[in-house]
C-alpha cells in the first residue's frame, strides 16, 4: 500500500491523492459489498480520524467549515467510506465530549490513532422505532450500573467494532448513553441485510439479551433526551447534506465529462452544474456560521439535487451505466439513501411533494 501523506488541510494535494486512491477502489467494494476496510486504513493513515478530534486527544480539532470541505472531497471519491468515517466520528465525539475522564482515556488515544474502531447506534432515540410504545432498547438501573434488553436497529459496521455508543430508556422515561463493549456477555450481531446502496457499511441491528453493564461504561444520564446533553449534542448538523453534495459533485463531473464528447449534453451538464454551485455555496456558508438559509431548507435542496443529478449521470452513461461496477448505477442507488437517512419530516414532504410535481 502506497504512503498517503498526512492532511493537514482539506484544500491540499495530500487530500486529492487519497481521494484518488478511493474512487480506483469503488468499483471492487460496490461488486463486493466488503467491508472498506482498506479504505479506512488510508483514511486513518492520511489522518483523517484526527480532523474531528480535539487537540488534548490528539486530533487537528478542524472547524467546520474545513471539516465540511474535507467531506466534499470524500464523499465524491467513496460514499461508503465516508459514511462509516461519520459513524466512527460520531461515537468518538460523543465519548470526547462526555465527563466520563476514565473512559475517555481507555478509548480515544487508539480511536484517534485509528488503531481501533468505534460506531453509533442511536437512530432509536431521535428517529427510528420512535412509534412503538415499547422502547427498542430499555434499561434497568441496578446497584452495579444497568441491564439493557433489546436492540438498536441502524448500526454501521458493528461487526468491525470494539464499542457501540448506544443509548437506552428506563421505565421512568429517562433515557442513558453508554459506550457498549462489543464482546460483553448477551452481545449479539446478526449479520447485516444486503441494501439497495452502501451494503458495505455494513448497516444492521445489534442485541442485547440482559446486558450487565457497570457506570465506567456510561457517557451520560439517567436523563430525559439525553441526545441534546453534553459535548458534541447536536443531531441536526450539516454533514448528511454534505455527504448528497459531495455525491452530486462526483456524478455532475461524471456528466460534464460526458458532455466534452456529447454536445446535446452540455445543457444539462451546465444546469446542474450551477445548482450545484448554488447548493454548495449555502452549505459553505452555514458552515461558516453565516445563516444563508435554515439546515432543512439546505437538507431539501441537496436531496433533490442529488437525485437528479445521479439520474442524469445515468442517462449520460446510457446501457454501460446500468451494468454493476459503473459508478452512475451506483450513485443512483446511494442517492436513494439521503432519502431515509435521518430525513426530518419536513425534508421529506418537501421531496415526495417535488416528485409528485405538486408546487
Amino acid at each position: 500500500m502506497n504512503e498517503i501523506p498526512p492532511i493537514q488541510r482539506p484544500d491540499e494535494p495530500a487530500i486529492e491523492q487519497l481521494c484518488q486512491r478511493l474512487v480506483e477502489m469503488g468499483a471492487e467494494l460496490d461488486r463486493t459489498d466488503g467491508w472498506p476496510g482498506e479504505q479506512l486504513q488510508l483514511c486513518g493513515q492520511a489522518g483523517v480520524f484526527k480532523w474531528f478530534m480535539p487537540q488534548q486527544w490528539g486530533g487537528g480539532e478542524w472547524g467546520e467549515l474545513d471539516v465540511t470541505r474535507g467531506y466534499l472531497r470524500l464523499s465524491a471519491a467513496c460514499l461508503t467510506t465516508t459514511f462509516v468515517i461519520t459513524q466512527r466520528t460520531g461515537a468518538c465525539l460523543r465519548i470526547a465530549g462526555s465527563d466520563n475522564e476514565p473512559l475517555k482515556e481507555r478509548l480515544l488515544p487508539d480511536l484517534v490513532s485509528g488503531k481501533a474502531f468505534a460506531t453509533v447506534g442511536i437512530s432509536h432515540l431521535t428517529t427510528s422505532r420512535r412509534h412503538l410504545r415499547k422502547p427498542a432498547l430499555q434499561a434497568t438501573e441496578t446497584d452495579a450500573g444497568f441491564t439493557l434488553e433489546g436492540f438498536s436497529p441502524w448500526v454501521t459496521g458493528a461487526q468491525h467494532a470494539s464499542t457501540v455508543v448506544t443509548g437506552a430508556e428506563l421505565e421512568d422515561g429517562r433515557q442513558i448513553l453508554i459506550a457498549l463493549p462489543t464482546d460483553a456477555p448477551g452481545v449479539t450481531i446478526p449479520s447485516p441485510p444486503r441494501l439497495v446502496g452502501l451494503t458495505g457499511s455494513h448497516t444492521g441491528e445489534v442485541r442485547l439479551d440482559g446486558v450487565q453493564l457497570g457506570r465506567e461504561w456510561l457517557l451520560a444520564g439517567p436523563v430525559e433526551d439525553v441526545m441534546k446533553v453534553g459535548a458534541g449534542a447536536s443531531t441536526g448538523g450539516l454533514q448528511t447534506s454534505t455527504l448528497a453534495v459531495g455525491l452530486s459533485k462526483a456524478a455532475v463531473e461524471f456528466l460534464e465529462g460526458e458532455a466534452e464528447k456529447r454536445p446535446d449534453l452540455s445543457g444539462p451538464a451546465a444546469e446542474l452544474r450551477d445548482e450545484l454551485s448554488d447548493v454548495e455555496q449555502l452549505l459553505l456558508s452555514l458552515a461558516g456560521g453565516h445563516e444563508a438559509c435554515s439546515k432543512d431548507e439546505l437538507r431539501t435542496q441537496a436531496n433533490s439535487l442529488v437525485l437528479r443529478a445521479s439520474q442524469a449521470a445515468l442517462a449520460a452513461a446510457k446501457g454501460s451505466g446500468y451494468v454493476v461496477g459503473h459508478p452512475a448505477g451506483r450513485w443512483c442507488r446511494e442517492a436513494l439513501f439521503f432519502l431515509v437517512w435521518s430525513c426530518p419530516q419536513g425534508v421529506m414532504a418537501a421531496n415526495l411533494c417535488e416528485l409528485a410535481g405538486i408546487e
